[in-house]
C-alpha cells in the first residue's frame, strides 16, 4: 500500500565536509512539486538536486552533478520507501573533496532515503465515488458511519424530503456500509456507484 507524507520533513548531513540538507513533502500536483521546490531551493548551494513522484508521473534532476548521480537516486528512494505524491529535494554545498560517482549517489540517495524514513507518513488508499439519499434526522448519524468506515462526504444537496449525499469510501468498505446504513434507515439508504 503506497503512503504519502503527513507534511514537510527535513534531514540534514555532513559527508567529507560537503553539506546535505534534504527537504521532502506531499504533493498534488506537478505545479506542487515545481512550487515546492523553487520555495525551498538556495541558490548559494553548489547543486540542488530533486525528484517527485505522482502517481506513473515522476521527474528528477541532476542540477549540475554527473548524469545519474543525485535524481534518479533520489527517485529511487521515495520507491523504495513505497511514497507516492511525494516530492524531494536535496541541497548540497560542496565541501572540497571528490565524492565520485558512488559516493555521490549514495550520498543523494542515502539523505533522501533517511529523510523519507523518519517521516510521518499517511497511507493513500483509493476510495470509491457513492451516492445515497437519507431523511434530515438521519444525515448526523450516515456522516458519523461514514467517517467511521474512513470515507468521507463530498457533497451535500438538501431536498424537500431530505438530503443527497456524494460519498468517496475504500472499496474494502463498501458492503459494511452499506449494512450499517441499510440497518439504520430500516432499508431505505441504499449506496449507488
Amino acid at each position: 500500500m503506497p503512503f504519502t507524507l503527513s507534511g514537510l520533513c527535513e534531514y540534514r548531513e555532513e559527508i567529507r565536509k560537503s553539506r546535505f540538507i534534504t527537504f521532502a513533502a506531499p504533493i498534488d500536483s506537478p505545479a506542487d512539486a515545481q512550487a515546492f521546490i523553487e520555495r525551498h531551493s538556495d541558490l548559494n548551494a553548489s547543486h540542488n538536486c530533486w525528484a517527485w513522484k505522482l502517481g506513473d508521473q515522476y521527474r528528477s534532476n541532476d542540477d549540475g552533478e554527473p548524469g545519474g548521480t543525485a535524481g534518479r537516486p533520489i527517485l529511487a528512494a521515495i520507491e523504495a520507501q513505497d511514497c507516492d505524491r511525494v516530492a524531494v529535494l536535496v541541497i548540497r554545498w560542496y565541501g572540497g573533496i571528490q565524492l565520485g560517482t558512488g559516493g555521490l549517489a549514495r550520498a543523494y540517495g542515502g539523505g533522501a532515503n533517511k529523510c523519507l524514513q523518519a517521516a510521518a507518513k499517511t497511507e493513500l488508499v483509493s476510495r470509491v465515488p457513492l451516492r445515497c439519499a437519507c431523511a434530515f434526522g438521519e444525515l448526523a448519524l450516515v456522516k458519523l458511519r461514514v467517517a467511521e468506515s474512513g470515507g468521507w462526504v463530498t457533497e451535500e444537496h438538501f431536498t424537500a424530503n431530505g438530503v443527497d449525499l456524494n460519498l468517496a469510501v475504500g472499496p474494502a468498505q463498501i458492503e459494511a456500509l452499506q449494512t450499517q446504513l441499510a440497518d439504520l434507515s430500516r432499508g431505505r439508504i441504499v449506496l449507488q456507484r
